[in-house]
């Protein structure tokens, strides 16, 4: 691709980037975020809108053939998904343009009117020649007289209007450094001739909005006064989260199918059917055990009554009518409402009664609750699960377990029906704390695999290659390349409520305090996810955290 013509705003083009295939894209008026390059002489450079990966990038003008006229030779020589997906992606905006206007948003939105700051930098010009015309004399007066501002702003005024994104950036250069200077004329002044003279100091400004080979564009910002922060962000509204569909429970996974489970004899009790509980006990009934289950939401209930399980009114009645019951809430908080609440566990006759907690707690309050429970009679477990929803569906989660050990080998029909792996870990609290462990560098890994990304996109680099080659590296695992690829189809379906895993973070800050353990990385990557659920993404899944860092 060598051919070099002049292109204008909205040509669908082929770019050619260093690295990768000829793509589909755009001119396009560069967005605020995009970075400024240092243009080679001679050689004009136009900002691309890449179909398929959304971002932007400079490409140099010899690097750009016509869309149209080289299409068919491109589409006969295109073997990447990538870029069909693209091809695909850019003959929908050839038929219906509007239904992509929201991916350009920030290219006008984002960047101040090209009259306006012409207008601006006219006015600036006239204000400071009228405060000469006050000071100087009348030699100086002429020499003002003589330099051809007019003519300078005119031609540059013109080749805005010609719509080269490069001569904008040029003029938005001018028009900043001209503000700073008016701003603080001795430093102003000083960096560009070493004089205090306003006249040299307006006479440097219009040379250099007039000369695009003097310029390194990388020294430059562009104007953001008076812009509305949300807009110089561009962060979008709220991703909308994809709805959790319900649960198949028609279905059997491959993993139960593959174990020969002998159900045991005992009838166990089940608290919290949400995005975990709801995999766990279907993967219970479909491996023979007899389920009681209670939920806040009495309507969830249903399926699981269709299924064979019973349903019980209250977390009490629940621990009546089994041997052994299983809770799976939303936080330790709830966990303790469960047990200590109204119509709670405590309100039961515990005696010989085996409790199980699964919800994610930490130390104390698994021990707080265990001791309240053996205080009635009751026995009691700590069971903490690693996975998410697809591996609560499937029964390939990983138990940690800690407590009576008797329990832990009653329960172990159950485990092997839901998980692949389960450990004995001793004491009350064992089980808690490497749980949170566990997530804590969890936590630290989805944080650097969602900066990692959005410094990609950043970068103009195509996030699919990235992952693509991370898959290659020793860096590879189910987390990043599960994660990674909900990151880059922008939805977010929840595997793993961003908030649950805050919770952890925190809990895991809270165990370290308590230690005088410093861990600052997880404290960093704590306040991303706590922004990102003040943003609005709480429930979505945790590789929503990418929204925060990429905006």
């Amino acid at each position: 691709m060598t051919d070099s013509k002049g292109y204008a705003v909205n040509d669908l083009v082929w770019a050619k980037m260093k690295g990768f295939s000829p793509w589909p894209g755009r001119v396009s008026e560069p967005p605020v975020e995009l970075r400024r390059i240092t243009v080679k002489k001679n050689i004009p450079v136009q900002c691309i809108f890449f179909f398929g990966s959304n971002n932007y990038a400079w490409i140099e003008e010899n690097q750009l053939r016509p869309y149209l006229e080289v299409k068919e030779k491109m589409l006969s020589s295109c073997k990447s998904a990538g870029v069909r997906e693209a091809i695909q992606q850019i003959e929908e905006f050839i038929t219906s343009p509007e239904n992509f206007q929201h991916l350009f948003a920030s290219e006008q939105e984002n960047r101040p009117d090209p009259d306006v700051e012409f207008n601006k930098l006219r006015e600036g010009a006239s204000e400071e020649e009228a405060s000469i015309n006050n000071t100087s004399t009348p030699a100086a007066l002429e020499s003002v007289e003589s330099t051809p501002v007019a003519t300078k702003k005119s031609a540059t005024k013109k080749k805005v209007r010609a719509s080269l994104p490069i001569k904008l950036n040029i003029e938005k250069a001018a028009s900043t450094t001209k503000a700073r200077a008016i701003g603080n004329k001795a430093k102003a002044a000083a960096s560009l001739d070493g004089t205090s003279s306003p006249k040299r100091k307006r006479k440097i400004l219009n040379d250099s909005a007039g000369d695009a080979s003097s310029l390194d564009l990388n020294t430059f910002s562009p104007v953001r006064r008076n812009v509305n922060v949300s807009h110089l962000l561009d962060r979008p509204v709220t991703v909308a989260r994809p709805a959790t569909p319900e649960i198949d429970m028609s279905s059997v996974s491959n993993a139960l199918q593959s174990r020969n489970i002998q159900a045991s004899t005992l009838k166990f009790g089940f608290l919290g059917l949400g995005i975990m509980g709801c995999g766990m006990v279907k993967n219970l009934l479909n491996s023979g055990h007899s389920v009681v289950v209670w939920n806040r939401t009495a309507t969830k209930c249903r399926k699981f009554l269709e299924a064979g399980a019973e349903v019980a009114d209250t977390p009490s009645d629940v621990i009546e009518m089994t041997d052994v019951t299983f809770s799976c809430v939303a936080d330790p908080q709830v966990a303790k409402e469960l047990v200590f609440g109204n119509c709670g566990v405590m309100s039961a006759n515990l005696v010989g009664k085996g409790y199980v907690e699964m919800t994610g707690v930490d130390p104390e309050t698994s021990q707080d609750i265990a001791e309240q429970i053996i205080a009635k009679g009751g026995r009691y477990l700590e069971a903490q699960i690693q996975g998410s929803k697809n591996q609560a569906e499937e029964g390939t989660l990983i138990i940690l377990a800690a407590g009576e050990q008797l329990l832990f080998e009653e329960c172990q029909t159950c485990f092997e029906a839901i998980s692949r792996h389960s450990f004995y870990m001793g004491n009350v609290g064992n089980a808690t704390k490497m749980n949170l462990v566990l997530q804590m560098i969890s936590g630290v890994m989805l944080a650097g695999i969602a900066e990692g990304l959005a410094l990609a996109d950043r970068a103009g680099l195509q996030q699919k290659d990235v992952l693509e080659v991370l898959e290659l590296t020793s860096m590879s695992s189910d987390l990043v390349l599960q994660k990674g690829n909900a990151i880059i189809k922008g939805e977010f379906p929840t595997q793993l409520p961003l908030k649950h895993m805050q919770k952890d973070l925190k809990l895991a800050l809270n165990m370290a305090d308590g230690l005088e353990q410093s861990i600052p990385l997880a404290a960093a990557s704590n306040e991303v996810f706590k922004h990102a659920k003040r943003l609005g993404y709480g429930s979505h899944d945790a590789s929503a955290l990418y929204v925060r860092s990429r905006f």
